[in-house]
């Protein structure tokens, strides 16, 4: 019988995993549709502003020949399309080069930024969601929920120029106000051009998931198997860690995941703000180049990292929900929440 559930349960999980993957190839066509119609929307010709005014109308007319882009328009999304399919992203109309090799390093640069913002904010948000839950309208609290709360009222582009202002002035000049990397090496190589960018999107990042994990910690912490473990002489340390964190980080996981997407799109602000040569500068240059091949690639990129966090953030809530991971099992007329019968069980050792 254990079998027979546990095939269902696998049957069912690789059901909802086929499903979301069809739902996110659906989801990056629609995309590619959107960003292929908005970028042949775009005001003035690609090859006048890859050649400049001064251009003969003879080098227009070779270029946009050799750009194709004198060709149907449904001509021109097909070939681009099959082009990805084939893991073919075309060649940058304006430096000539293929556009996988102009996101090689970019892309790189930019999830060194992203696991340098992640890496702190992710654990600090947890730490302060868990911290302001148990000690609710206490001063740590107070303090911290007013703080969060303030940064979370701040466009992330104020937040850096008051980084600035304060971390690379004359006055206080610890970092360097503008992250130039030499194109040739590694941002590790330099690791202090990544500490106000990273930082800047911490305090963007920290606010919402610390907020989040407070309220669905508070709302664990009352909840009846909670109480009853107290009233039981569990100690609380052994409450909060065992059966309140184990419950409360499904919503925060779930945020969590919208935030590092939203990172993606973030770094654009981030990037161009102090100069960071990362995937979201480049779609900056891209767009003032006409280059539309490279505004393509970076966009549906952005989209396949955002359907991507968007999967392992839904298997990764179905990993940290009881209720989930018995549907999923099979059993969820059978067996009580994982918590609640983690607590029981350990309530009659206790007894």
């Amino acid at each position: 019988m254990n079998a027979v559930r546990s095939f269902c349960g696998r049957h069912r999980f690789a059901l909802f995993l086929g499903r979301r993957l069809l739902l996110g190839a659906l989801t990056l066509f629609a995309v590619s549709v959107l960003v292929f119609a908005a970028t042949q929307a775009l005001p003035g010709d690609p090859a006048t502003a890859i050649l400049g005014r001064t251009a003969t109308p003879e080098r227009i007319a070779a270029l946009r020949a050799q750009l194709h882009l004198d060709d149907p328009l449904l001509s021109q999304y097909w070939q681009w399309v099959s082009g990805l399919l084939h893991g073919d992203l075309g060649i940058s109309a304006a430096s000539q080069e293929p556009v996988s090799s102009l996101l090689g390093q970019r892309v790189q640069n930019s999830l060194a930024l992203l696991l340098a913002a992640g890496g702190v904010a992710l654990p600090l948000s947890l730490l302060l969601g868990i911290v302001t839950a148990v000690r609710r309208d206490r001063l740590v609290d107070h303090v911290i929920s007013s703080v969060t709360l303030a940064l979370a009222a701040l466009p992330d582009f104020v937040v850096g120029i008051v980084l600035v202002l304060l971390l690379s002035t004359s006055a206080l000049h610890l970092f360097p106000p503008v992250s130039l990397v030499d194109p040739t090496s590694s941002v590790w190589h330099h690791p202090s051009i990544l500490f106000l960018p990273a930082l800047t999107l911490v305090l963007a990042v920290v606010p919402y998931v610390s907020r989040i994990l407070r309220g669905s910690m508070i709302e664990v912490l009352e909840s009846e198997y909670i109480q009853m473990a107290r009233l039981k002489g569990l100690p609380e340390r052994r409450v909060i860690l065992r059966h309140a964190i184990p419950n409360a980080v499904g919503p925060a996981i779930q945020v969590s995941a919208l935030q590092l997407v939203w990172l993606t799109g973030g770094v654009v602000v981030v990037e161009y703000l102090f100069q960071y040569r990362g995937i979201g500068m480049l779609l900056v240059e891209a767009v003032g180049d006409r280059d539309l091949p490279v505004i393509q690639a970076v966009t549906l990129l952005a989209a396949a990292v955002y359907v991507l966090l968007n999967i392992v953030a839904e298997i990764g809530i179905i990993a940290t929900t009881p209720q989930l991971r018995t549907r999923f099992a099979g059993r969820a007329d059978v067996a009580p929440p994982a918590a609640t019968a983690a607590a029981t069980e350990e309530l009659a050792w206790q007894s």
